[in-house]
């Protein structure tokens, strides 16, 4: 299950914002992690936390009572997050690589097998932004790595731009599968 990071709606740091006037691309697994995530606060930890909250507040003055003052702080937090998710899971398009026609063409989905300048070789995954983990090589269509081989073909050579400078990467093999987040 792809490991989701935060909300970036209010400013998060830890979470890029789609780009203007674009759909949320994601993943059968992606989506069912955002909506399991989602249903976890709303049917479990929120209830919980109101209870917590309201013993609190019962317990007298709230200006210096750390349980009250905690608890509606992540109170806030989790309607934040919930929002966030919603919104998410309202603008996503749920693409299935697993599905998906044949093509040496790399799109959303794609996992992608590149050849490096320095001869190492590496297999990306596409997928959605709240999926993305580059430590597993799952990267985001958004990514700058991701942009540069969207709708390059097998055997085609790109060009990657980075503040490090340019590094040319040949696309080995492109093929469409069940990604595994595991």
């Amino acid at each position: 299950m792809p490991r989701l990071t935060r909300d970036n709606s209010q400013g998060d740091d830890n979470q890029p914002a789609l780009p203007a006037s674009t759909k949320n691309y994601v993943t059968p697994s992606g989506f069912k992690a955002l909506k399991d995530e989602a249903l976890h606060l709303i049917d479990k930890e929120r209830p919980e936390l109101v209870k917590v909250i309201q013993w609190a507040a019962s317990n007298g003055d709230r200006s210096e009572n750390a349980d009250y003052i905690y608890g509606k702080r992540r109170l806030r937090e989790i309607d934040r997050r919930i929002r966030f998710l919603t919104k998410r899971l309202d603008a996503a398009v749920v693409v299935d690589p697993a599905t998906r026609e044949a093509t040496d063409q790399v799109f959303f989905g794609a996992t992608v097998t590149v050849l490096h300048e320095n001869e190492e070789e590496k297999t990306y995954s596409i997928v959605g932004i709240d999926e993305a983990d580059p430590a597993r090589n799952l990267i985001s269509w958004i990514s700058p790595l991701a942009r540069v081989l969207l709708k390059a073909r097998e055997g085609d050579v790109v060009v990657l731009r980075s503040p490090s400078g340019e590094e040319e990467i040949e696309i080995i093999s492109v093929e469409y599968r069940e990604i595994d987040f595991g």
